[in-house]
């Protein structure tokens, strides 16, 4: 009986020798948020604008960081993630960038029950990391400026395309990270001079 118990605690300490020492890994959240800086421009229009839908293509609507390892390879990161996907994170971005931009009355999200009369989609291309040579983040963002009414027949003002490629410093995925939001800044910034033009030149909503 003394050797049947002596060899069942021997069982169970071997065992216990066997189980993980520490926690699973967590994979690490990141956040893509450029910010405008500088005074906002003069006011062009006292109409709102609406911050429509944002496609993102695979394999890059999702949560993790992507890296272009060969020219139709493609690997994701699930130990490095963005802390929403890629559409909520561009759509917020956006709206916040024009808002402060003061082109219209105000920018909206799509969340807001106010109706607007100008629509502001966009579509993300690229959104990954580029190995193959020397690391860069790739960003292309094609946007499409529409009326919801008024006296154009085709409620498309402008469709806009941009593609961002910015070098890194490393291959870490802070460095990643940095690189996209430095492209996507760069893209807001082209693009808000596009919106201002469109926007001295807009067609009047029904019944103004």
């Amino acid at each position: 009986m003394m050797k049947r118990i002596l060899l069942i605690a021997a069982i169970l300490g071997l065992s216990a020798c066997t189980l993980p020492t520490r926690p699973p890994v967590s994979p690490a959240a990141w956040m893509v948020n450029p910010e405008r800086a500088g005074p906002p421009r003069q006011e062009r229009t006292d109409i709102w604008l609406k911050i429509g839908s944002v496609s993102v293509a695979p394999p890059f609507d999702g949560k993790s960081l992507v890296y272009r390892t060969g020219d139709q390879r493609y690997e994701k990161d699930f130990y490095n993630v963005y802390a929403v996907i890629p559409a909520e994170m561009f759509g917020n971005a956006e709206r916040q960038w024009m808002n402060k931009a003061n082109i219209f009355s105000a920018t909206v999200g799509q969340s807001n029950s106010f109706f607007p009369y100008y629509y502001l989609q966009a579509s993300i291309e690229e959104f990954y990391g580029d190995y193959r040579s020397k690391p860069e983040a790739v960003v292309s963002v094609e946007f499409f400026l529409s009326a919801t009414s008024g006296a154009k027949v085709n409620p498309l003002i402008g469709a806009n395309r941009y593609t961002k490629r910015i070098l890194l410093k490393d291959n870490t995925p802070e460095a990643l990270v940095l690189g996209q939001q430095q492209a996507l800044a760069e893209i807001f910034q082209e693009y808000e001079m596009q919106l201002y033009k469109y926007a001295g030149n807009l067609p009047k909503p029904l019944g103004q």
